[in-house]
């Protein structure tokens, strides 16, 4: 049977609309002249539920308030004043100005929260890197956060994107701090749900250890400091899509509940507590017995749980009623010694970093 030239025009006419009427989204293009490329109009980001709610927004931050409450963060908005170099394709956005917008959201997060937050900056202010790492140890902070948006090195590359979110060191190295990557998965996840972004192919979750840029040295700001701490790469703003949606302030608002949500999460999973009972610790000569009382309201898993005398593995006793470790260790000398106890919690979160120094007389 054949149709005719004007049937064929009515029908494709009619399947063109027929495509519009079941879809929401109009796709067009419109001239740029600073773009490189054509400029797409599509839906920018979805608002959470709970963020767009006033009621539900209420709602989920009484919830995490338990966890939340008395507890300090410290949040680094990277880069800032003499450091303005990193620019999106067309110049449109500053990764230094979005990297504040968004730590001074969350900062307004947790603070409703009931949590004390500590700025490494609070306008477009220049710090050293050496700076930000000493201001968080120096100011008594819980957990470290360093918010940043990452670029292609490729300067024509407009299409690659995704989240990551770093942690200091690697699994088999004694720098590392296994809490730093339970950290780095609540943000990763929650960061990158809210922001309906994948967390590429550089790793199977979108946490990477900073030794995958610095073999064995990772980032300054990670590496000298003390308290857990992470590096959230909120999302390429040499993307042509992210470019559009970074200026838009709504869509920083839903990165920084992103970050908060995933901090809440992580806090309310529990962190195992260990602390060193002197009483039932001494010294006899050259034996030395240590007691720790380890525990957690999910409990502990005993085979989680990993001792070091001055860096060397060292074995011990874990009584799973009473919550106490024992350490036994003969032919100590007396002088300045390092325990180190690393255990995790039923909900596999593990203790913060746990250091202690003795000083035998």
């Amino acid at each position: 049977m054949k149709i005719s030239k004007m049937k064929l025009a009515f029908i494709a006419g009619a399947f063109m609309l027929i495509l519009v009427g079941c879809s929401s989204t109009t796709v067009t293009t419109t001239p740029d002249t600073n773009a490189p490329y054509p400029v797409v109009n599509i839906p920018y980001y979805e608002v959470p539920r709970e963020l767009k709610d006033d009621y539900l927004r209420i709602e989920t931050i009484t919830k995490y308030k338990n966890y939340l409450v008395g507890k300090t963060f410290f949040i680094d908005p990277g880069h800032g004043g003499d450091d303005r170099r990193n620019k999106s394709i067309t110049g449109a956005i500053v990764e230094a100005d979005v990297n504040l917008k968004v730590a001074l959201m969350l900062k307004d997060f947790l603070e409703e929260a009931g949590a004390r937050v500590i700025m490494s900056r609070y306008g477009d202010d220049t710090v050293p890197l050496e700076s930000r790492a000493y201001m968080a140890n120096e100011s008594g902070a819980d957990v470290f956060i360093s918010i940043h948006h990452n670029a292609s090195a490729n300067k024509q590359d407009y299409w690659t994107d995704y989240t990551t979110t770093y942690y200091h060191a690697a699994d088999g190295y004694y720098e590392y701090e296994p809490c730093v990557r339970d950290l780095a998965r609540y943000i990763q996840r929650d960061l990158a749900y809210s922001m309906r972004n994948s967390g590429g192919l550089i790793s199977f979750d979108g946490t990477v250890s900073d030794y995958v840029i610095f073999p064995e040295e990772g980032f300054l700001v990670l590496r000298d400091t003390e308290i857990p701490a992470v590096l959230v790469e909120c999302a390429f703003f040499t993307n042509r899509m992210e470019e559009r949606r970074l200026a838009i302030d709504e869509f920083n608002e839903v990165q920084a509940w992103g970050i908060f949500r995933g901090i809440a999460k992580y806090f309310a999973s529990g962190i195992p507590s260990i602390d060193l009972l002197m009483n039932q610790s001494k010294l006899n000569g050259d034996v030395l017995d240590l007691t720790f009382k380890v525990e957690d309201n999910s409990g502990i898993k005993p085979e989680s749980i990993v001792a070091y005398f001055d860096s060397v593995k060292t074995g011990y006793n874990y009584d799973e009623v009473e919550n106490l470790l024992k350490i036994n260790l003969t032919g100590v000398d007396k002088c300045e010694h390092e325990v180190r106890i690393v255990c995790q919690n039923k909900n596999n979160n593990y203790s913060f970093p746990y250091h202690k120094k003795l000083i035998l007389k």
